[in-house]
């Protein structure tokens, strides 16, 4: 994958971990346990893109 596609992908990422975010603030009681899971699995997703990234910035 390229740095631009990365990029992209982790910026795509970083919004919905933003829009999760939001969503946790607003949500009831019920909808708070998905919601969270969700939002844990982006930000894991959003690590591993910035790994990548890093790494390949630096191997330029």
């Amino acid at each position: 994958m390229t740095i631009r596609m990365l990029a992209e992908e982790l910026y795509r990422i970083i919004k919905e971990v933003e829009a999760l975010e939001k969503a946790l603030r607003k949500a009831s009681l019920s909808e708070r346990g998905a919601i969270e899971d969700q939002l844990r699995k982006a930000k894991a997703e959003e690590r591993r893109l910035r790994g990548i990234l890093d790494d390949k910035k630096r191997s330029r």
